[in-house]
């Protein structure tokens, strides 16, 4: 089995070699990753200037680029074939309900997907990091299941795990994407040169987390799994829009 893994907090950040390490016994792991963190980078490509790749000590790959970047320049134009799996994390921090429209973690998952490849994306629901072991675990059995039973189709699975202790992590559930509150205002201030500068609030609280939405499952000790997909058409108002034109 080879697996493509990538991420949004950059080629160094301790989520993305812990999950290599956690691995490297099921299958050839390939990492490629963006030379610094680029959280909250969506879905975007590089169109305005040329790519870079460059290889670490440790044998990662990094691009001067976003994550969706790392995983379309690996997989069309620098492996010589198709993984059989993307899995991009560990992210530090949950990208759950609304997060994933935002998030450079399931972006990049995100871009596997669109290629035909099956993909993960796993993030560990806090920034401290306290227990890297519980994510990559989890993630672990996740490639052990497609490997006993394959689903057959290519899917996008969006991951968050609590940061607890493997032995305190209650068990996995699939669940949908909750939604949150209407972030936060813009925080305004005045840097050393007295130019006003605007920093991107913070996100809101959980608006939509009943018991099957991945903020209920992780608020009670369990692991995440919600299918993703890309169709983004609201089927409900293309009758309504249809009539409203005279089409």
């Amino acid at each position: 089995m080879r697996i493509l893994l990538s991420n949004d907090d950059g080629y160094f950040a301790p989520g993305i070699e812990a999950l290599a390490g956690a691995l490297a016994d099921l299958a050839t792991i390939t990492v490629v990753a963006p030379e610094r963190d680029r959280s909250g980078a969506s879905n975007s490509l590089t169109l305005d200037r040329p790519l870079r790749l460059w290889q670490a000590a440790n044998g990662f790959y990094f691009v001067n680029g976003t994550p969706t970047d790392c995983v379309h320049l690996a997989v069309t134009g620098m492996l010589d074939h198709l993984p059989d799996m993307v899995i991009s994390g560990i992210n530090l921090g949950a990208n759950m309900g609304d997060d994933t429209l935002y998030s450079g973690t399931v972006a990049a998952a995100t871009e596997g997907y669109l290629l035909g490849v099956p993909s993960m994306a796993v993030s560990l629901t806090s920034r401290k990091a306290a227990h890297l072991e519980t994510a990559a675990r989890v993630t672990r059995e996740m490639v052990q299941r497609c490997l006993r039973d394959p689903l057959g189709e290519p899917v996008l699975l969006n991951i968050n795990v609590p940061d607890v202790a493997p032995d305190a992590l209650k068990g996995i559930r699939v669940t949908r994407l909750g939604k949150r509150h209407k972030a936060e205002g813009v925080v305004k201030q005045i840097n050393p040169r007295g130019e006003t500068v605007y920093w991107v609030g913070a996100a809101g609280p959980a608006r939509d987390a009943g018991e099957e939405t991945d903020f209920h499952a992780v608020e009670n000790g369990f692991a995440s799994v919600t299918p993703l997909q890309i169709d983004l058409t609201h089927v409900a108002q293309v009758g309504l829009v249809r009539r409203w034109i005279g089409a």
